[in-house]
């Protein structure tokens, strides 16, 4: 699992489609294909290139268990 090459906040966000409004709001993977779209996303205002985005959103439950569980041991016990 590859989501940091420095300091990093790691946040879990609960909610009706927390993944897909999370994901929505940090966009695309690649900063700059965001910004030339022209939407608003974290990832278009704060990312600099695909590997370094700024942002993680897994993308599914199953991941994002496995994800939380490699952040915060014992976070679901």
């Amino acid at each position: 699992m590859y989501m940091t090459s420095g300091e990093f906040v790691a946040l879990v966000i609960r909610g009706e489609q927390a993944i897909s409004k999370w994901r929505r709001l940090i966009g695309k993977t690649h900063p700059v294909r965001a910004k030339v779209d022209g939407t608003f996303s974290l990832r278009s205002k704060f990312g600099l290139t695909d590997t370094r985005n700024s942002f993680h959103g897994s993308d599914s439950n199953e991941n994002a268990r496995v994800e939380i569980n490699k952040l915060f041991p014992g976070f679901f016990s």
